[in-house]
């Protein structure tokens, strides 16, 4: 599957330890994460190379192309949550899926959108340990579970 890994590149990055579990989680599971760059130290830096137009085109490309998209949202950022409602008003058609993470002891300062986040095409994890965040990625983005005692 091809994965749009959102999280925060301006604002607060305390959540891309996180994002790097999960981006590390779904490479060993041998999907392709589109932005795997957010996660490098000094993104933005890199990032002004181009234009604001330059990334909401590229971005919106990738998020139209991508199979699902992995948002870690601990961060207070506008982007991330775009990305997120970008896709979910498209998902019934496009039949994209969403799947949010945020640092469960940020609760008190995530948007109530992004922790209540309840679209049945996708799941949330308040999680508490990077630990977490590798379960919740396996679980979602796993080979299917065999069948008791299937082959």
């Amino acid at each position: 599957m091809r994965i749009y890994l959102a999280c925060t590149v301006r604002g607060n990055r305390s959540g891309v330890a996180a994002a790097r579990v999960a981006a590390a989680t779904l490479l060993a599971l041998g999907h392709e994460v589109l932005t795997s760059h957010l996660l490098e130290d000094g993104v933005d830096r890199a990032e002004a190379a181009i234009t604001e137009r330059e990334v909401y085109e590229r971005d919106r490309r990738w998020l139209d192309a991508c199979d699902a998209v992995v948002a870690e949202a601990s961060g207070s950022t506008y982007g991330v949550g775009f990305e997120v409602g970008y896709v979910t008003g498209r998902a019934a058609a496009s039949g994209q899926r969403i799947f949010v993470l945020y640092d469960a002891a940020c609760r008190h300062t995530v948007s109530r959108l992004i922790s209540g986040y309840a679209d049945p095409r996708g799941a949330t994890c308040a999680y508490e340990s990077l630990g977490d965040v590798r379960a919740f990625v396996e679980r979602h983005f796993g080979p299917p579970a065999q069948p008791a005692g299937g082959s």
